[in-house]
Order: structure tokens, then sequence, then C-alpha cells
């Protein structure tokens, strides 16, 4: 039997075999360290995840738009047959519609200011002891805006009458630098169609940090009359008249889209239903009206054509007549079913028109 050689080990072999066995010791020491990414369970929740860029925000509205072209133009038609209905028609009815907008507006963010309210409010100043006068200011600015003056793109501070208190803090951002923000971002995506970047923007106002204050109506007031920029009749795009739902927030720019696309369509289409009713009122009651004579009858005919509901007071101050004069016109007006009063009540009655 052969002897067994005897083993002989290199020092180096040694160390390295050191080395592993220290490597080793330390790695189980460090337990409470998280494993290799690729080891990570598949049930933990996501982590945070960074702001989309704005080139990325802009390009998925410009997606958006070109998926919808059809949609948009079908839309962008029906507003322009209502511009070209409001530049023919009387001054009147623009600021109707606005009366119309602002208020279905209100009902949308909460403050449920009805038209005859808000008549009182804008015409003679009148509120109910029980009425939020913030409410009542905000509806009167809506309606001031959707009536006429400069648009947002010129100035958005003077446009939603928002200035920074002398009070602001140091870290604090100036609203100015807000507002110029979402300017700047709206610039960007002047390629886009005004119905559709009246709607990005609508959709972006959270995020530029302009609606710290909840109040969506703002933004609405704000993208209706960036709709309507290129109409020389129409001072704004309905969006909340028969119902708000193009203004709901919710899914990708496409969805939000989509639902712009028809809330809009379906408050042109009542448009257009209402403003030939009140057409067709307007002859009625001039043809009825004709054997009176005096400036009262056609004073308080262009007063119910411009205002949704009228009471005795508030054609008093607007037409300048004396009230036995405007009570006498709206009693012989009612008798021939050309107005109704609404209130059923014997004070503080309101009428509006017959259609």
């Amino acid at each position: 039997m052969m002897p067994q050689a005897p083993a002989f080990h290199d020092e180096s072999d040694a160390l390295f075999l050191d080395a592993e066995e220290v490597e080793q010791s330390s790695e189980d020491d460090l337990w409470f360290l998280p494993g290799p990414m690729e080891e990570e369970p598949d049930y933990l929740p996501v982590g945070p995840r960074a702001e989309p860029r704005e080139t990325a925000v802009l390009d998925d509205w410009r997606k958006a738009e070109a998926g919808n072209a059809a949609r948009l133009a079908r839309v962008a038609s029906r507003i322009g047959a209502l511009d070209d209905r409001l530049r023919r028609g009387t001054e009147g009815w623009r600021h109707r519609l606005a009366l119309m907008e602002a208020a279905d507006l209100s009902w949308f963010v909460g403050d449920r200011i009805g038209p005859d309210r808000l008549a009182l409010w804008i015409s003679m100043r009148l509120s109910g002891v029980q009425d939020d006068t913030a409410a009542l200011a905000r509806v009167g600015w809506a309606v001031r805006r959707l009536t006429g003056g400069p648009g947002p793109e010129m100035d958005l501070s003077a446009f939603l009458d928002r200035r920074d208190p002398e009070s602001l803090g140091v870290e604090a951002e100036p609203f100015a630098d807000r507002a110029g923000g979402w300017l700047d971002l709206m610039a960007q995506a002047a390629d886009l169609h005004p119905i559709t970047h009246a709607c990005m923007g609508f959709h972006l106002w959270n995020l530029a940090g302009l609606g710290q204050h909840g109040d969506r109506m703002e933004a609405a007031v704000t993208a209706a009359r960036m709709a309507a920029r290129e109409c020389n009749g129409a001072v704004f795009a309905p969006l909340a008249i028969g119902g708000a739902g193009g203004l709901r927030a919710n899914g990708t720019p496409i969805e939000r889209l989509i639902q712009w696309l028809d809330g809009m369509e379906a408050a042109i289409m009542k448009v257009m239903r209402h403003l030939d009713d009140i057409d067709a009122w307007s002859t009625r009651a001039e043809n009825a009206m004709a054997p009176l004579s005096g400036r009262t009858p056609p004073a308080l005919r262009n007063a119910l054509t411009e205002w949704p509901l009228v009471s005795a007071p508030m054609t008093e101050a607007l037409t300048g007549a004396s009230r036995a004069a405007v009570q006498r016109n709206l009693n012989w007006m009612e008798e021939r079913g050309l107005i109704r009063e609404v209130t059923g009540q014997g004070r503080f009655r309101m009428w509006r028109v017959t259609v």
C-alpha cells in the first residue's frame, strides 16, 4: 500500500478562504437590510411615483384631440352656429344666457343660487336674510365675466379679481407666479383647438395650484371664455346649462375630453332651443302689445327678454317707469298669457315669459 502524499496548502489559498468566511459572516450580520431588487415580493404596495413631465401631459391631450377629431368638429360647428345666432340677436340674449350659465354653475359648485335670487342680486343687490352673500358675490362675478370684458389670457389675476394679501408669508408662493405657470403651460399647447385647450386648462387648474380655495367656478368660467375665444357673437361656450356632465373630473385625458364634448354639445343644443323660444315669444309679445302706447310696454318686453325672471321692483329699476305703470302692464301681459307668475304668493312675486 502506497503512502498518501501529504496535502500542501498555499498561504494565499488560506487567506482567500478566511476572506470568504469573513464576508459571509458580515452579510449574515446585515439581516436588517432589504434584499436585492429582484427578490422583492410582488405583494408590496407601489412606492411614490414621479410627477409626469409637462411635455408628457401635453402629448396626452394632443393624442386625445386626435382621437376625437370627428366629435370635436361636430361640437365646433355647434358653437359656430350659436355664435352666428347671437351675433344676429339682441344684446339681451347674451345677458340672459350668462345668468342661466352662472346659476347652473352655482349648483355645480355647491352654492345653489336660484335664478330668482340671482336676478334680484344682480339687478338691485337685494339678498334674503338666509342668503350667503359670499356665494352671491361669486355668482355675480361669474355673470360679469360671462357677459363680456377681456379674457383670461390677457391678465389672469385681473380676470379672477385675485391678488395676494399684504401679509403673504415668505415661504408662500405668490398667486401671480402660480397664474404665470398655468398660462405658460397653456401657451405651450396653443396648437390645440380652443375647445380642447379649454378642457385641458380646466383639468390642470388644481395641479397649477389655482384651486386652493376649492372654487371650481373660477376654473369653469375661465374655460368657458377660452373655448369661445374665436367667436364674435358668443362671449362664452355653454358648459353647465342643462347639466354639468362635461365638468366631471375623472378618467384619462381622452375620457375627460369625450365627457367635455358631450356636455358642451348638450348645453349648446339646449341654448339654441331656448333662444328659438325666446325669439318666438318676442315676436308674439310685440304683436300683442302693439295697441299699447307709451315707452313702458317695449321697455318691459326687453327686460323680460334679457332676464329669466323679473319682479315689479326690479322692472321698475330697469325700465325707469313708475311702479303703477309697471304693475299695470305686468297684469295686462299675464291676463293675455304672455307671462306667468311663478312664486304663487301675494308678495314678492316674480314673472317669467310663457313659451
